[in-house]
């Protein structure tokens, strides 16, 4: 079913079906003219204006009061409904058009054969009565019994004698047929092809119809393209076998409790829904439901990631024991990953909520990520940096936001950031986590500055306390998106002491910042107490898992109890590359097929989110000072052994050469997996690069190196004025 929810909700929560309320409906008057009948009610009070019919004492109640009924069935009570209802037994009629029309000389075959068999049939049921064997055979029975008398045998010989000459012309007629269908014969074969065709079908069709037996089956039975075609009596059944109706034990079918369906099952999209009420008295509840998903699955007969139930909550008609449920006919999150429209928009506001995938049933899913913090979680290469990346990369159509960005692992997923970030920081060495401590003391010394500005302005200008759009172009105010991925990369290469700064510094951007316009986006595997402490995770608002190795972890990126729900990240499987669950409150969830956004699109983005910013005046930070993005703006070639190393050295104004060959490799394994010292110096020395000394000091230690100011030489010198070096 889709996650249940027909609606497009900017927050994703796909789990509401369309309002459907039931309850009688009670029919109002206007009784206020009615005088009351003295003689008979002396002591009634005329019934106010607008009073139901339902009161006691009214004798027009029973058949004024409008029947607890649909007027529509629940097929068509909606025009989606209506239409996924016609295009399934359009693609049911196609199929089957399809299977018998390639199975159709099979079936001319067979009916030749039935109608052979339907000839034989009728000649040799047919030959008695016509030769009158049966009173042959009669009269020869009378004659062999001993005390039989002879007027018996005399009768039966008259009546043989004449039955044989009433069917005599019978013969002669049956012969003359048999001559004229022989004559027939030859000239159907020399008629047109139509009218062969149609005297060949009157013919054949009754012989095969006689010829047929009780086994026998002209067409194929052709499994049907739906692998669920779900009816009421299934439904009862599969909730049965999972303890959640009372069974039988011998009582009658009948007098067994079953649920009541108030809407469906019906077709939605390519698969069913069905809401259902459990049974009073039987002490079940919705949630007892979602616990039990693994078995309605295999009740079913299908996969339980092509089950998606949720509760339906009072605001939308329902009650504690009300389910929704949605049943698709294969899994819904296999093929062709769909597009990001970010690709092609050439602006995005990001107070907009962001595209961020499709649910179960295609339904849009937009998440809108102000106010909010977010964190995504789940096993290596399931996706989980590329759906990450996709709310970051809406920001970068937004001149007005202002990235900071922090790559744990250090890799090229996020290395075309460095065009547009404020704040790049690549790797977790010793170097990087010194950068990333300082950034986060400037977010935190940012954040104290906003919200002292926001407190001084009127309540005509900032009425909430909050960042708006006006107050953020008027004051300068840019959203500020912190991203960081691989979060337990710093954590584990952390002293006990910076972790914890770290971790609490983290925790005030994510509690506090979002007031003052600052955007949380978090990531990290299996986020354990050791790699991502339960008091960082607990504070996010949203979040997404991929695949997990089982419930708890499942939990453990989702919050505690949330599988038992139905938000369970372990039950998707290897296949479903950039497909997680995505939760976005306490009793919301949706699983999502994430728009596909690669590598090479998210760098057209970062190019173009730099040239808006350009345009706004709002390029600041590190991207001010990227050489490669101010080259390329310039229309000049920066050697890309130069860039990278520049990239590398980011946050050192020197570096061992041991050191930026591994940042190296971790940049770009395929170009410098086979890098050593030698070939280094080789092509720096190529790019135009002149060292001053071989050897460098940090931290005390001597060792072969670079110094960065001369890796910088090697750039045109009009290119390091303009990015202020």
């Amino acid at each position: 079913m889709s996650e249940p929810a027909t609606e497009n909700n900017t927050m994703g929560t796909v789990h509401r079906l369309d309002d459907h309320r039931t309850g009688s409906t009670t029919l109002v008057v206007d009784l206020a003219k009615a005088a009351p009948d003295t003689d008979t009610a002396p002591n009634v009070e005329p019934a106010p204006a607008g009073e139901a019919v339902d009161r006691p004492g009214n004798p027009l109640a029973d058949w004024l009061t409008i029947p607890d009924a649909p007027v529509l069935p629940a097929w068509a009570r909606s025009r989606d409904s209506v239409i996924a209802n016609v295009r399934a037994f359009g693609r049911l009629t196609w199929w089957h058009t399809r299977y018998h029309g390639f199975r159709t000389p099979k079936y001319l075959f067979k009916t030749v054969l039935l109608a052979a068999r339907g000839f034989f049939r009728a000649a040799a049921g047919l030959w008695p009565t016509l030769s009158a064997q049966d009173h042959s055979a009669a009269v020869k029975a009378l004659r062999a019994q001993v005390k039989v008398k002879p007027e018996d045998i005399e009768l039966a010989a008259r009546l043989q004698a004449a039955h044989y000459a009433r069917t005599q012309t019978r013969r002669w007629r049956f012969g003359t047929a048999a001559v004229a269908v022989g004559t027939a014969a030859v000239g159907i074969a020399l008629a047109p092809p139509l009218l062969q065709a149609g005297i060949t079908a009157a013919v054949v069709t009754p012989l095969a119809y006689l010829g047929r037996g009780k086994e026998t089956r002209l067409l194929d039975q052709a499994a049907p393209p739906l692998k669920v075609d779900m009816s009421a009596q299934q439904l009862n059944d599969a909730l049965r076998a999972a303890g959640l109706l009372k069974s039988g034990s011998g009582k009658d079918e009948k007098d067994l409790p079953k649920v009541l369906c108030t809407m469906g099952p019906v077709r939605d999209g390519r698969g069913w829904a069905v809401i259902f009420d459990l049974p009073r008295g039987g002490g079940k509840t919705a949630s007892d439901v979602l616990a039990k998903r693994e078995v309605i699955a295999q009740e079913l007969g299908v996969d339980e990631i092509q089950v998606i139930m949720s509760r339906v909550r009072a605001a939308k008609g329902g009650n504690a024991g009300r389910v929704s449920m949605w049943v698709a006919d294969d899994d819904p999150y296999l093929g062709t990953p769909n597009p990001s429209p970010l690709e092609k928009a050439e602006k995005f506001s990001i107070w907009d909520a962001v595209p961020f995938g499709q649910d179960a049933r295609g339904n849009r899913i937009n998440v809108p990520v102000m106010w909010q913090s977010m964190f995504f979680g789940g096993l290596p290469r399931r996706g989980k940096t590329f759906t990450q990346r996709l709310l970051t990369a809406a920001g970068l159509l937004d001149a007005y936001v202002r990235h900071y960005i922090a790559d744990g692992k250090g890799g090229a997923d996020w290395m075309p950031a460095k065009a547009v970030a404020h704040r790049l920081i690549m790797g977790a060495e010793d170097d990087a986590i010194e950068a990333l401590k300082a950034m986060l003391r400037e977010l935190l010394a940012e954040m104290e500055r906003r919200f002292a500005l926001l407190r001084d302005l009127p309540t005509s200008v900032c009425p909430e306390g909050k960042l708006t759009p006006e107050i953020m172009v008027k004051y300068n105010l840019p959203v500020i998106f912190v991203t960081i991925d691989e979060l337990q990369e710093y954590f584990t290469a952390m002293e006990r002491e910076d972790r914890e700064q770290v971790i609490n510094d983290l925790c005030r951007v994510a509690r506090r910042g979002p007031a003052a316009g600052f955007i949380s986006n978090f990531a990290s595997q299996r986020p354990d107490a050791e790699s991502v402490p339960p008091k960082l995770r607990e504070i996010i608002t949203i979040r997404y898992s991929t695949q997990v190795v089982d419930r708890t972890s499942s939990d453990m990126v989702l919050g505690k109890g949330k599988a038992a729900q139905g938000a369970d990240a372990s039950v998707l499987s290897e296949d479903h590359k950039g497909v997680g669950v995505l939760v976005t409150g306490p009793a919301s969830y949706v699983t999502v097929r994430a728009d596909y956004l690669d590598g090479p699109a998210f760098a057209a983005l970062c190019r173009k989110g730099r040239a808006l910013r350009e345009a706004a005046g709002q390029l600041t930070g590190d991207a001010a000072g990227d050489v490669t993005a101010a080259a390329d703006a310039a229309g000049l070639t920066v050697p890309a052994i130069v860039s990278d190393v520049l990239e590398i050295m980011r946050h050192s104004p020197r570096m061992f050469t041991t050191d930026l060959l591994a940042g190296l490799v971790n940049l770009d394994e395929d170009v410098y997996g086979d890098f050593n010292a030698e070939r280094l110096a080789s092509e720096l020395e190529n790019a135009g690069v002149k060292r001053t000394s071989k050897q460098v000091k940090i931290s005390g230690a001597n060792g072969a190196g670079y110094q960065r100011r001369d890796i910088e030489s090697a750039v045109p010198a009009e290119i390091l004025l303009s990015t202020g070096r």
